[in-house]
Order: C-alpha cells, then sequence, then structure tokens
C-alpha cells in the first residue's frame, strides 16, 4: 500500500509515527554523505506548487525548490499533463541518443529560448541526467576543439560533485585549472567592492592571459556562473561579463556559462546571460530544463562540433518523461512571461529584505538577482574601528549608533553589510572608478544561519544555506509564486531571523568558521 494511501483516516499520533519510522530507518541505511535530510527532517508525501505536506502531517512552503529545479513548482498541471502524455502514448521511456518526436519538441523549444547569436548555430549534446555530467562534456568539448588542456575557472565556484566538475569548483582539493577572483561587493577580495573591485577583477585575468610568465598558458576554455549560487548568491556584474566576453574572445578562448541554477528564468531573463546581452560559445543546462525530472544537456556553437562519435556518451540521455516535461516546462516559462514577473517580484523581495536588514545588525548583506536570493549572516563587531572611519557606517551611506548587543537589531540598528567605512573618495588608477577605502566586513555566521533555518522550519518554511562558510540563507522559490505567498516567506523568513539572532545574542556570538566544505546542490 502506498504511503500517502495508508495516511488516509490516520491519527496524529500514527502519522507521526510513521514520520519518524521513515526518518529513523534513513539514519539507520542510507549515506553519511546525505546532505539536506540532515538539517530538514521532513517526509514530503504531497506536494503541488510551493507547498509541501510531510508524513506528520505538517505543511511547509519550499523556498528550496528541488536545488532550483523546480521552475513552476510541484507537480504543476501542464507537466503532469506531459508526462501522462508519453505514458498514455505507449512511447520508450529511455531511448539512448535516437531521434523521437519528444526530443525534436524539445530541443526546437529550447532552442527558441537560446541567446541572439547562439541560436542559430548551436549543437545540442545530452548527457547524463545530472548538472555535473554536464559540465564534464563542456570541459571535453572545448579541449577537443582547442587542442589546449588548461582551463580558466573563479574563486567560489560550484560546477558538480564529479572529478572535472569538482577540479573547477572552489572547493576543489587539487589544482588543475587556473583559479581567477569573481567580483563582489561585500567579501571583495580586493578590499573595495564596487565597479573598482570588478575593475581589478577584470585586470587580474588580462595579466594572468597576456603575461608570458603568469604560468598560465592560453587555455582551453573560461567556466563561470552568471550568479555563483553555491558560492552565496553572487550576481556577476554585467560590465564585468561582457568583459570577460571581450577578452576570451580575442584571445579565441571558448566562454562556457554555466546555467543550470540560474537558467530558465531564475534571475528575471530566462538565460542569466541576458542580463548583460552576452552570447557564450557553450552553455551548459540542466535543473528547470526537466520540469522536475533528471535532464542535462550542454548547447554550444557548430565551430566547435570537433567530436567524433561515442565521445561524450551516456544511457540515460534519452528520457523521453523529462523531455516532455522539460518542454511544457520552457513553453510555459516563456508564453507566460515568468522570467519578467521573477524580476519584479525578486526585486521587491530584495527591498523588503535589505529595509530588514538595516535594523539588523547580524544581517550582512542582501543580495540576489530575480528569485535567486541570498541573506549573508555575520557577527557584528561593534567596537571594531577602521582608521579614520566613522563609528558605523557602510557602502551605501547607512549609518547610525548601531546595536551595541550585536544582533538583536532595532531603531537604529546598523546592518551588518555595512559594519565599514563610508568612504568612496579613495584615488584609484587613471582610468577607474572612484572607489571606497578598504574595509574589512564582519565574520560569518554559520551557526546564527543554521539557526535560523531550523527557525523557518518550525515555522513552516523550507530555505537553503550556502556561501563560502554556510552563512548564506537562500531562496529559491518557483516562479510561479504568488504575491500573497511571496509575503509569507518573508513574514516567516524574517520572524525566525529576529528569533534565532536574540537566541544567538544570549548564548553568545558565532566565532566559529565553517570547517568544511559547502552543502552542494545535487
Amino acid at each position: 500500500m502506498a504511503v500517502t494511501e495508508s495516511m488516509a483516516g490516520a491519527t496524529s499520533g500514527e502519522t507521526r509515527g510513521l514520520h519518524e519510522g521513515i526518518l529513523r530507518r534513513q539514519s539507520a541505511r542510507e549515506s553519511s554523505a546525505r546532505t539536506y535530510a540532515r538539517a530538514l527532517p521532513i517526509v514530503p508525501v504531497r506536494a503541488r506548487g510551493l507547498t509541501i505536506e510531510g508524513a506528520d502531517g505538517r505543511r511547509y512552503l519550499d523556498c528550496l525548490s528541488g536545488a532550483g529545479t523546480l521552475a513552476l513548482g510541484h507537480n504543476h498541471p501542464v507537466v503532469l499533463e506531459a508526462i501522462r502524455g508519453v505514458l498514455d502514448s505507449g512511447a520508450p521511456l529511455s531511448v539512448l541518443d535516437l531521434a523521437t518526436p519528444v526530443k525534436d519538441a524539445f530541443v526546437t523549444e529550447l532552442f527558441r529560448t537560446l541567446p541572439p547569436g547562439l541560436a542559430d548555430r548551436a549543437r545540442v549534446q545530452f548527457c547524463g541526467p545530472a548538472g555535473t555530467d554536464a559540465v564534464e562534456a563542456a570541459l571535453k568539448l572545448v579541449r577537443a576543439a582547442t587542442g589546449r588542456s588548461g582551463v580558466l575557472a573563479f574563486a567560489g565556484a560550484y560546477h558538480g560533485m564529479t572529478a572535472g566538475a569538482l577540479a573547477v569548483s572552489g572547493g576543489a582539493p587539487d589544482v588543475q585549472a587556473a583559479r581567477l577572483p569573481y567580483p563582489q561587493d561585500y567579501r571583495c577580495p580586493f578590499g573595495i567592492g564596487g565597479p573598482a573591485g570588478a575593475e581589478l577583477a577584470a585586470r587580474w585575468a588580462e595579466s594572468l592571459l597576456d603575461d608570458p610568465k603568469s604560468g598560465v598558458p592560453l587555455p582551453a576554455g573560461m567556466i563561470l556562473e552568471p550568479v555563483q549560487g553555491e558560492g552565496g548568491v553572487i550576481p556577476a556584474p554585467d560590465d564585468w561579463l561582457r568583459r570577460m566576453r571581450r577578452l576570451t574572445a580575442d584571445r579565441s578562448i571558448p566562454l562556457i556559462a554555466d546555467e543550470i541554477q540560474t537558467g530558465v528564468g531564475r534571475t528575471g531573463a530566462f538565460w542569466a546571460v541576458d542580463h548583460s546581452g552576452v552570447t557564450p560559445d557553450v552553455m551548459v543546462l540542466s535543473k528547470a530544463i526537466g520540469g522536475s525530472l533528471p535532464l542535462a544537456v550542454v548547447v554550444y556553437r557548430d565551430d566547435l562540433d570537433t567530436w567524433q562519435p561515442g565521445a561524450h556518451a551516456g544511457t540515460f540521455r534519452g528520457n523521453q518523461l523529462a523531455m516532455a516535461a522539460g518542454t511544457a516546462t520552457l513553453a510555459y516559462v516563456r508564453e507566460n512571461a515568468l522570467a519578467e514577473r521573477a524580476a519584479v517580484l525578486g526585486s521587491r523581495m530584495l527591498t523588503r529584505l535589505a529595509d530588514f536588514g538595516r535594523e539588523h545588525a547580524c544581517v550582512g548583506d542582501v543580495r540576489g538577482r530575480g528569485l535567486m536570493i541570498g541573506i549573508e549572516l555575520v557577527t557584528p563587531e561593534p567596537e571594531r574601528r577602521e582608521p579614520g572611519a566613522p563609528e558605523r557606517g557602510g557602502p551605501d551611506g547607512l549609518g547610525g549608533a548601531g546595536d551595541p548587543a550585536g544582533c538583536g537589531g532595532g531603531p537604529g540598528a546598523d546592518p551588518g553589510t555595512r559594519g565599514v567605512p563610508d568612504a568612496r573618495t579613495a584615488p584609484t588608477a587613471p582610468g577607474m572608478p572612484m572607489a571606497p577605502a578598504a574595509r574589512t566586513p564582519y565574520p560569518p555566521a554559520p551557526g546564527l544561519a543554521a539557526a535560523v533555518q531550523r527557525e523557518c522550519l518550525r515555522r513552516g518554511l523550507i530555505v537553503e544555506l550556502g556561501g563560502r562558510h554556510a552563512s548564506v540563507v537562500r531562496l529559491l522559490p518557483p516562479l510561479t509564486i504568488s504575491d500573497e505567498q511571496a509575503e509569507a516567506v518573508l513574514d516567516r523568513l524574517t520572524d525566525a531571523i529576529t528569533a534565532a539572532a536574540r537566541d544567538h545574542e544570549t548564548h553568545g556570538p558565532d566565532r566559529q568558521r565553517h570547517p568544511g566544505a559547502d552543502r552542494r546542490a545535487g
């Protein structure tokens, strides 16, 4: 008998017993590599849209969305209809790389959405069902096409869990790729942030490529995320992304855009590179393109198609159910302008969270793009001063007396984004924009972030953690989230931060650094 059927008419004690029994057996039988199950001890049995119902009868608002896989939320009617259509037709469910009407429809719809300049001359390779296999394919592709072996990648990146994908991710155990700085404001590697920080990051990349003694020969490709997800929800500045496109094009280096998590409307454009007008040579796609089912592809410019037959293969690259669900999802997002909707609603949510952060010093930074949102939590240090700096202030000009208690917030509390000098007039090199003086952000607070995740779960809200030190609370709601649901999510999240911060203040500041790698999206 199915679990959902066995729950019908069950008492609360029986459902609780079912819930606890399943969790107990999971703990006893599953690998210790499991991740989400540790922080989210729930047993989903039903789901629709934003909502999940657990075996214990509780309902949750799901802002994890399968790590960004569920663009339309759980069990959207158009997805279910597409899946039933394949099942009822008698079509084969797995066909290796044979041509089928289902695959043809998927490729047609996918190419309809691609950035201008790529769709007209694109080739697509269906990969194993996980995004990490598509990353492996992309790396093999550019190496075969260029005859070169090195790769340029970025600090903080996350591209998957297989060997090649890990080698170009931020947590690589050894160096197989040249690592470049990824621009960001709050934890800028150069200590300045803003356009000046992005300019320095671009100059570093150019210097590495043009200096004959840099130790980095001309690479086979550059791989980047238009928004670093697991790295802490860090959007790449559009000007910097255009600069990366120019420097790679000028040197005949294929540019690989990893749109596994950012694609299909997530950031407020159909593909995150669309914000900057950049057309990459290669795009790596997975997660939402399968409409909640496993599917991954690499799309690339036709002149790179130098592969021999079988150069990249896999048994499960012919998943017909995923292709049908993916076609329905891509079309629904396009036809209903859900990317534009994500841009508007995401901006509204970011504004409210930024306003909340101004009253809570433990909110270090609020950032994101569209419905890919991050809140970095920090341990404030009110006693810290920068030489010649005002008592408190920040790069956005916000100041105040601060919260002497630390994380509790309250009137006049300075956001921890900001516990840095408000100085925008530091001299720069000729031709560079004026930049703030060197600054030091507050330390990350992974313990507080974990406490916020627990408080969210108590309030019926599922959120993810990420960032370099697992101190960033992440929101990845489905693109179909309503205005009312968005407000409910923010109500629960801000209440959870307030409660966790109050408890954090009582038990002392979080001084621990995260000891290992972040929990990764599968």
